[in-house]
């Protein structure tokens, strides 16, 4: 269905995305986790756990009488996280297009922090939110807005339009499927849920070096920022970005502004 592979994640990308998404991600999904009022002992769902910040703060809102599920398709950032585990909280490897595992009706919250835009086709798993929350269960969204590309992204694109690197057109085109405010609200009220909220906050990102940039990108895309490339044009690609991101270094750093969609719906009761 996509280019983007879930082959290209290693150790190193792994645990660079633990470090980095602790200021970044995991801030961001406790303000989904504030908005969606997640309460002690509530059963929680979490697609997409990464390396499982979230979940073990969630873990700790709904208590030892709830429960949070995390999943991720990724084992490397499966295995990070089982070391948070706890009896209210279990990961697993699995993903959005497979909740078969879950019960009808199995779960109080539902949620996707900064993993809805790696989703290709979005109706079938969000028809499968519908159906693995309560009655009245809520589900929360936080992705990047198809409208509010940043600069990095930008020059991205065009650097691996450039020859030799658009001989593989599959790093050219493995990138996240963003989505608009409007297109999200109407993706979510055609799989059953009735939009409660839909903000559009700014987001903007510091990277205190051009490397640190493309590391970001690289760790936060398990890898599919540049790694459809071979070794070597890897290298000479690096090397580019690196040159045109370096033209846009401030004294503060190289600021990339974009903007993310904060989502939150519920399935209607019955």
């Amino acid at each position: 269905m996509t280019s983007l592979s879930l082959n290209l994640d290693t150790p190193d990308l792994a645990r660079h995305y633990e470090e980095a998404s602790s200021d970044r991600q995991f801030k961001a999904g406790k303000v989904l986790v504030e908005k969606l009022g997640v309460r002690t002992g509530e059963s929680v769902l979490d697609v997409g756990s990464g390396t499982g910040l979230l979940a073990e703060y969630v873990a700790g809102v709904v208590g030892p009488s709830g429960s949070v599920v995390a999943i991720d398709p990724l084992p490397l950032r499966i295995d990070i996280a089982k070391r948070k585990a706890r009896p209210n909280l279990i990961f697993r490897v699995g993903d959005a297009y497979e909740l078969g595992a879950f019960a009808n009706e199995s779960f109080d919250v539902v949620y996707l922090n900064a993993v809805f835009h790696w989703l290709p086709e979005k109706s079938g798993p969000l028809r499968e939110f519908n159906r693995v929350l309560k009655p009245g269960g809520r589900l929360g969204i936080t992705t990047g807005s198809k409208e509010h590309v940043n600069k990095l992204q930008t020059i991205r694109k065009a650097v691996l339009s450039r020859e030799p690197y658009s001989r593989f057109p599959e790093s050219q085109a493995g990138t996240a499927h963003r989505v608009s405010a409007g297109e999200l609200q109407g993706l979510l009220e055609r799989a059953g849920f009735e939009v409660a909220s839909i903000d559009l906050l700014p987001n903007a990102i510091v990277h205190r070096s051009a490397d640190a940039a493309i590391d970001f990108s690289q760790a936060s895309s398990f890898g599919n920022f540049l790694g459809h490339l071979p070794e070597e044009l890897r290298r000479a690609a690096r090397d580019e970005l690196r040159k045109e991101l370096d033209a846009l270094k401030t004294p503060e750093g190289i600021r990339q502004e974009g903007a993310r969609i904060v989502a939150v719906a519920r399935k209607t009761a019955r």
